[in-house]
């Protein structure tokens, strides 16, 4: 009887041990850097948490492919670099798929369509586009919007490390316009109305793509995988409605 105890004792602390791993292995810590300055993608509400389209399709596909998620709150320049360094596993913080970026990191399928916009004071009659901006014009650093202001030689480019402090120096005056993504100047102009104006309409054509540190394919792949399956089942129109066509 001694023996027979000792031995189920022992199965039961093996059964253990195996169910432990099993546990274990189903799901993949994830580091993931965003730049919450960027509503309605990411940024940081009342309670001070990270929420957005972004972070909330992430976390979708994520329950699809059991990862763990660490979202890390980082300016945007540093993120690319750190993205470029190997310090996060992945980023997702409205992320133009460019081919300088494929230099540096991996990109999932591409989720979102985006474009550039000009933003300018309502009473500015000057400035009906890209290609008539002049002056002092602020992006955010790093971004493909500063690229484009770059592109035009009467404009001059100031950037900002937040998006936010661009839209606040242009209704303050102190610069011509913003050029920055389609969908963040259409909210900042929202909430601006009397203040701002959208002009030109979307100049250029870009998409979205979750960033992944060079060498881990294996992660690029789970998120394709539950990237494909999201979209499968309709939840990119369903985040749209929550976040950005409300």
């Amino acid at each position: 009887m001694k023996k027979l105890l000792l031995f189920l004792t022992a199965v039961l602390v093996l059964c253990g041990m195996v169910l432990s791993s099993c546990t274990g292995s189903t799901s993949t810590k994830v580091r993931v850097a965003t730049d919450a300055t960027w509503p309605p993608f990411e940024y940081v509400n009342d309670q001070k948490e990270i929420v957005g389209f972004d972070i909330d399709l992430f976390k979708a596909i994520a329950k699809k492919e059991g990862l763990e998620l660490e979202f890390v709150n980082v300016a945007w320049d540093p993120l690319l670099a750190g993205m470029a360094q190997g310090t996060y596993d992945a980023a997702i913080s409205s992320i133009t798929i460019t081919d300088d970026r494929k230099k540096d990191m991996l990109f999932s399928d591409p989720y979102y369509a985006a474009g550039q916009m000009v933003v300018v004071r309502k009473d500015n009659t000057t400035i009906t586009g890209k290609d008539s901006m002049t002056g002092q014009v602020g992006a955010q650093i790093g971004t493909t919007g500063a690229m484009e202001v770059e592109k035009v030689a009467a404009a001059t480019l100031k950037t900002y490390d937040d998006i936010g402090l661009a839209f606040q120096d242009l209704m303050n005056g102190q610069i011509n316009a913003v050029v920055a993504d389609n969908w963040l100047s259409l909210g900042y102009v929202a909430r601006n109305s009397n203040d701002l104006k959208a002009v030109g309409g979307v100049f250029t054509s870009e998409s979205y793509g979750i960033a992944v540190a060079k060498g881990k394919t294996d992660l690029l792949a789970k998120i394709n995988a539950g990237l494909a399956k999201v979209k499968s089942e309709g939840q990119i129109e369903t985040l749209s409605k929550k976040w950005i066509e409300k």
